[in-house]
């Protein structure tokens, strides 16, 4: 069937624009001329969340692209980062966010080809950098072929590539709207969780799901390092009550997730931001992103000693797995970082410690390390996606040419920029190559359970353990001097300064309780010597 299929949208020019590809994917071997990652990569690693369209621009379109990302590899190198998660690089019809996809197995043409991809892939393993990439389950966008032969009535083929109904049901209501919607020709109301712009996939059609796996396949077979799988929460939906997270769901999460690991040392996270922990487990997604701890962490920044409490206690129930952050490309998530704390570097800097240095996978943003400001005046999610700011000269370092970039720059770009902030020890690009650096020298700090955690008014306190390493961490929000008792260490134990390290030492005492006192505004990390 999906041979025949594949073939008729070759030929049927009049009503699909460009040929598609729904032949089968066999799994392969990854081509033998990228250089394999270690085992367990994936083990305490930092990722870079990168909006390609946003990074660098290599043709001077001014349009981010796939060479000029390779370009900044050596940066991220640098920096400490292990992996990257690329947003849609697929061919869409936003020409923007790339989440209306119109084709599964291509590059979108203004980022460059599955040739550039493949550079990629080779320069950032030889860099010891894997790349994972952004990958829409639940829907295409309306402009998709598939689609499009959809619209055509009920005799279509792949009219059961999508979920109609013939007449809008009422009582539906995701996001303050219904999503039923007609179709052009307003003889059958289609399904669209995130807009008529974006009808959902029916994934109750094998199919469906034999496409989207031959599709995952396509680039796992390429060498790629694994997936940012979107909205898995939606990929069924019920009924009008019951449309968000139901069982099937979470089962066709498990079910990408085996494929995915079958091909060996690759990683999954899922964008669930119902029940994010229970799709952090293993016989779910087993990773996904922490929605709603980013939230509580900047406010701990900010000093408030209920959200310092929530952020103790958080990984006493959820897996260590979760993927964690403090902003991303979504608005639900929170303003860039920079907006939300006002410019307050020092505390900028504390919701960064927290993050990095707790449990879970560490997905920092493009532009957050180095306190890059959202664009005000924007819609959506825009002022959120600008150009990465790199110096400030000429188009900020992110384009040479005379082109304009395709948003404007950051407004804070002329102070906080790469080339500004790397001459700067006191900068926040420098405290985040600080912290990725005790994550590397500390591997308790990276991969290390989670011990003792503590809330002590405004002074968050934990312990980081791996066979015998021991780390203590004490982050005091509060802006003014704190003192503050610290218990379950091994007797008699000498603390030793990690950071800062020209902190003096200190011991705990024979029932491993130690006193003491925390500058404010302050991160300290202690190396445990039993």
């Amino acid at each position: 069937m999906w041979r025949a299929a594949s073939l008729l949208l070759v030929f049927m020019g009049s009503a699909v624009a460009a040929p598609l590809d729904l032949s089968p994917v066999p799994k392969k071997s990854s081509a033998a001329v990228i250089k394999p990652l270690p085992k367990g990569w994936q083990d305490g690693a930092v990722f870079m969340e990168i909006f390609v369209r946003g990074y660098q621009d290599s043709d001077g379109d001014g349009i981010g692209d796939l060479r000029g990302l390779i370009q900044r590899l050596d940066y991220l190198q640098a920096l400490g980062i292990q992996g990257i998660w690329l947003m849609p690089i697929s061919p869409s019809a936003d020409k923007d966010h790339g989440y209306a996809t119109t084709d599964y197995r291509g590059v979108e043409p203004q980022y460059g080809s599955l040739a550039d991809f493949d550079e990629l892939m080779l320069q950032a393993h030889k860099r010891g950098i894997a790349v994972i990439i952004d990958y829409v389950l639940n829907h295409s966008a309306a402009a998709h072929p598939l689609f499009q032969q959809a619209m055509l009535g009920p005799e279509n083929p792949y009219r059961d590539w999508f979920v109609w109904q013939q007449t809008a049901p009422t009582g539906w209501d995701i996001w303050g709207k219904n999503p039923w919607y007609a179709s052009e020709q307003g003889s059958a109301h289609y399904f669209g969780t995130f807009g008529p712009h974006m009808p959902d996939f029916n994934l109750r059609n094998p199919a469906v799901v034999d496409y989207h796996r031959s599709s995952l396949r396509f680039w796992l077979n390429r060498g790629l390092d694994g997936f940012r799988l979107d909205a898995v929460p939606h990929m069924i939906e019920n009924d009008a009550i019951n449309w968000n997270d139901q069982p099937e769901s979470r089962r066709l999460t498990k079910d990408f997730q085996a494929l995915i690991k079958s091909y060996p040392n690759r990683y999954t996270v899922c964008e669930a931001t119902a029940n994010p922990k229970v799709y952090a487990a293993p016989q779910v997604c087993g990773s996904a992103f922490a929605f709603g701890l980013e939230a509580q962490v900047i406010k701990a920044a900010r000093g408030e000693p209920e959200a310092v409490k929530f952020v103790a206690d958080y990984f006493l129930s959820a897996p260590p797995s979760m993927a964690t952050m403090l902003a991303n490309h979504d608005i639900f998530a929170g303003q860039r970082v920079w907006d939300q704390l006002n410019g307050d570097e020092a505390r900028y800097k504390l919701a960064a410690a927290t993050y990095l240095l707790q449990p879970g996978t560490p997905f920092i943003y493009y532009g957050e390390e180095i306190g890059m400001a959202g664009v005000a005046g924007l819609p959506g999610d825009e002022p959120l996606r600008a150009p990465m700011s790199w110096s400030v000269s000429g188009k900020g370092g992110f384009s040479n040419s005379s082109a304009a970039p395709f948003r404007p720059l950051s407004p804070n770009i002329a102070s906080h920029n790469v080339q500004a902030q790397l001459s700067d020890p006191a900068s926040i690009l420098n405290f985040y190559k600080a912290m990725l650096t005790l994550r590397k020298q500390h591997p308790a700090l990276a991969r290390g359970s989670y011990m003792v955690p503590s809330a002590q008014g405004q002074v968050l306190s934990f312990q980081r353990r791996l066979g015998k390493q021991i780390n203590l961490v004490v982050i005091n929000y509060g802006a003014e001097a704190s003192e503050v008792s610290l218990d379950k260490l091994p007797a008699h134990a000498r603390l030793i300064a990690a950071y800062p390290a020209q902190a003096a030492a200190t011991q705990s005492d024979a029932q491993g309780r130690l006193t003491l006192t925390v500058a404010p505004l302050s991160v300290k990390v202690y190396k445990v010597a039993p």
